[in-house]
């Protein structure tokens, strides 16, 4: 068997598929990144780690003589994705992804595998403002392909959905794999589809996995009409930051597009789930509701009781979110894009009884009928509506993550941060890409090979 392996390893997606498909761990992986190296080696305790730039490895030294089965490259992907809008890009980190022809050139891997954003087909020069220049888009791409062809590869590129493979997410992202044994390049055949789809009503597919598989939903979610004070008092928070004008928007459309208007909302039913009780808390003045696994409250003559509907929340661009019942988009890096709102809704009786939602929200009309949804022929109101963000756990997990992956603490119990942990996550391959991926080009033929 040949080595594997990881450059810009980064918190260990890639390494995590790879493993999964290889069923064994990655001999070698690189990054420059000491946290990125930190949660690697936590999870990949019998891989040798090189924290240095991809371009100080040499790869004849680290690989002392043995070949290798596959390299896996995940070069920095900011300067090219348009989520980088109009800022200046960087011709250096643009060019990171010929390390890969040096790999090539030197050890010979006999499967190379890329990952980048979709516009990494782009690659081009810049021009004097350091924008790609847009009569030479592709060239740099173009000469990177025909390099590994001339010193003997055959290439393919595809772009993959992380939700056709099974993972909560539908993060999209470009392939290219590139091979020198002679051997067909394969392409991993989908396993899931939308709900909705002929695939999935034939059979064919597996339905999307939802991203409510994911959520914890016995988790506090702060009504968004309390008040900062209100919310630290509850929920023993030190500091609350209030809701930004936009993001009261996005979280009206969003009730509006996945519970008003929507005919199969989706509704919590999970053990785990919460029963909000709205008449008066007890006498330590904490309990708000109870878990539905538990005997109800005190009854009495009054609507007390609520369905909670739940939807995502999503901050980074245009999206309002997602259906709780569809996977996730794409998860960044950056802290505060994901959150889960809830709606809490009790039976409605012909009169208002509901917050008025016109001055927290600004683009609702509020009225006695106001966010009327009608759950198998009866109807209820919105009285109440949560947000919280979403943790760090969830996110790895909607990222295709083991639920075991540890991402709290590194190799030397040293605690990561929760900044430190969405960066990670946001910066991850998923691992069913990679695990799909080389069960497809690596894994079966060094099976064949040993036997």
């Amino acid at each position: 068997m040949g080595l594997i392996i990881d450059n810009f390893a980064g918190g260990g997606g890639a390494s995590e598929g790879i493993e999964q498909a290889m069923g064994r761990p990655v001999d070698i992986a690189i990054n420059h990144d000491p946290g990125a190296i930190a949660m690697h080696k936590v999870n990949h305790p019998h891989t040798k780690h090189y924290c240095e730039s991809v371009w100080d490895v040499d790869p004849i030294k680290a690989c002392e003589g043995k070949s290798v089965d596959l390299a896996w490259f995940s070069p920095d992907c900011t300067h090219f994705s348009k989520a980088k809008g109009g800022k200046p890009k960087d011709k250096n980190i643009r060019g990171l992804a010929w390390v890969a022809v040096k790999w090539a050139m030197q050890v010979r891997p006999t499967v190379i595998i890329l990952e980048n954003v979709e516009e990494f087909k782009t690659w081009g020069p810049l021009d004097d403002d350091n924008q790609p220049d847009k009569n030479k888009t592709g060239e740099t791409f173009n000469s990177f392909v025909e390099q590994l062809k001339i010193i003997g590869y055959q290439v393919e590129f595809r772009e993959l959905i992380a939700a056709d493979y099974g993972a909560p997410t539908k993060r999209k992202r470009f392939f290219m794999v590139s091979r020198c044994d002679g051997l067909p390049i394969s392409w991993p055949a989908k396993s899931h589809g939308p709900r909705n789809s002929k695939e999935v009503a034939m059979g064919i597919l597996k339905p999307y996995t939802p991203v409510s598989d994911v959520l914890d939903f016995s988790k506090p979610c702060p009504s968004i009409f309390d008040t900062k004070e209100e919310i630290m008092e509850k929920h023993g928070l030190r500091t609350v930051r209030p809701l930004a004008d936009k993001t009261m928007e996005r979280i009206a459309k969003g009730i509006k597009k996945f519970i008003i208007d929507n005919p199969d909302p989706f509704f919590i039913k999970d053990q785990t789930s919460m029963l909000i009780q709205y008449h008066s808390e007890t006498a330590d003045h904490e309990v708000r509701g109870q878990k539905i696994n538990e005997p109800i409250m005190t009854i009495d003559g009054s609507p007390r009781y609520a369905l909670i509907s739940s939807h995502i929340i999503q901050m980074n661009n245009n999206s309002i979110g997602t259906d709780a019942k569809d996977p996730i988009n794409t998860i960044v890096g950056g802290p505060g894009h994901m959150g889960e709102v809830r709606a809490f809704l009790i039976k409605y009786y012909g009169q208002g009884i509901g917050q008025d939602l016109k001055d927290p929200c600004g683009t609702v009309v509020s009225h006695d009928r106001f966010g009327l949804v009608t759950v198998c022929g009866t109807d209820y109101q919105i009285i109440d509506i949560g947000m919280r963000m979403m943790d760090p756990r969830e996110l790895f997990t909607a990222n295709g993550f083991p639920p075991d992956y540890i991402i709290d603490y590194d190799a030397d119990g040293k605690k990561i941060t929760k900044t430190e942990q969405v960066k990670r996550c946001g910066n991850a391959v998923p691992p069913v890409f990679a695990r799909e991926l080389v069960l497809a080009n690596v894994a079966e033929v060094e099976r064949t090979m040993a036997s």
